[in-house]
């Protein structure tokens, strides 16, 4: 593109300054260029507006799964605190029992016998003897619940470890999905600011040529003034696409002005969809329209439904509703 600037500008320096026609020429080829370098602009400016809407959902995703990664790291330090203190109370079940049965039976068992004798009836003997073996058991219970707690938080701690080892893989994914993203974007955003200069310097040139006509006309006085003003320099519109899946939706014209649900300003090409049905950044082709991007939401846009933007509320109106058969990119 620089080179056929380059060439542009050349032939334009080098016509007569005195042939009316051959600057009219050379100005005619500018325009001819900038309208391809306006076709080329809003192509690039729909990929931009494509690119961002998938950045805004790439940076959702990750930033939804760095949250889940730092609660299940919290989760997993709080079941390793857990089991710190499962370890703690199996050593003091532990010990609490092996000083109960040290006292039962290594510093003195207990004699059934001297129960007996001792007791002032035989119910309070019979009470003393299962005394002691509901103690034991119950010690026993305690010990063995608390070891099942330790053995379920330590499947606990290695599942949440698990967990969030795949977490964070997913989070290194998602970055890493949203840096070439970025860098697209940022790619295309440069390339779109080039057209937009080449297109400047266009029109610079288009209105030095056109003047240096209107001089030479006006000194030989030959010819008739000849639409030195020039065209508008609009893209042709595009052709409809050879392949692509389609889908039959109601489409309404609309001309609100501002920023998209996506928070890119509104602009030709600017397609409100439902997202369940179109994700946003998806590219289309509008029969009657011509190239767009998924890059707005609205209440009323739900289904097979789109809308248009369009730069006059006139233009909006004509379109008015209609059904049209439109092609994914």
């Amino acid at each position: 593109m620089g080179v056929a600037a380059a060439v542009a500008v050349f032939s334009a320096g080098t016509a007569s300054a005195d042939d009316p026609g051959s600057l009219q020429g050379d100005a005619d080829r500018l325009r001819s260029q900038n309208a391809s370098l306006a076709s080329r602009a809003q192509q690039a400016l729909l990929d931009l507006y494509a690119l961002e809407s998938k950045l805004g959902r790439a940076e959702r995703r990750a930033g939804a799964l760095e949250r889940r990664a730092a609660e299940l790291e919290r989760r997993e330090a709080a079941a390793h605190h857990q089991l710190e203190i499962a370890r703690r109370d199996v050593t003091e079940a532990d010990e609490r029992l092996a000083g109960r049965l040290k006292a039962l039976y290594i510093e003195g068992e207990v004699d059934p016998l001297a129960v007996l004798l001792g007791a002032q009836s035989l119910e309070e003997a019979i009470s003393t003897l299962e005394g002691f073996d509901d103690v034991a058991r119950q010690d026993r219970q305690i010990l063995e619940q608390v070891r099942k707690t330790r053995t379920a938080l330590r499947i606990a701690v290695r599942e949440l470890a698990e967990r969030r080892a795949e977490a964070r893989a997913l989070v290194a994914e998602a970055n890493a999905a949203r840096e070439a993203l970025a860098r697209a974007r940022n790619q295309r955003a440069s390339y779109l600011a080039t057209l937009q200069r080449q297109q400047a310097l266009n029109r610079d040139q288009i209105a030095r040529l056109t003047n240096q006509a209107a001089a030479a006309e006006s000194r030989s006085q030959e010819l008739e003034s000849s639409g030195g003003s020039g065209g508008g320099g609009a893209a042709p519109p595009s052709p409809p696409p050879k392949s692509g899946q389609t889908m039959t939706v109601s489409s309404t014209g609309y001309c609100l002005r501002g920023t998209t649900a996506t928070g890119i300003p509104v602009a030709w090409g600017v397609i409100a969809v439902d997202p369940s049905v179109i994700p946003l950044g998806t590219r289309m082709f509008v029969p009657g329209y011509g190239e767009g991007v998924a890059a707005d939401t609205g209440p009323a846009v739900k289904g097979n439904v789109i809308d248009l933007w369009f730069s006059s509320c006139a233009q909006a109106i004509a379109w008015g509703r209609r059904t049209v058969t439109i092609t994914l990119l």
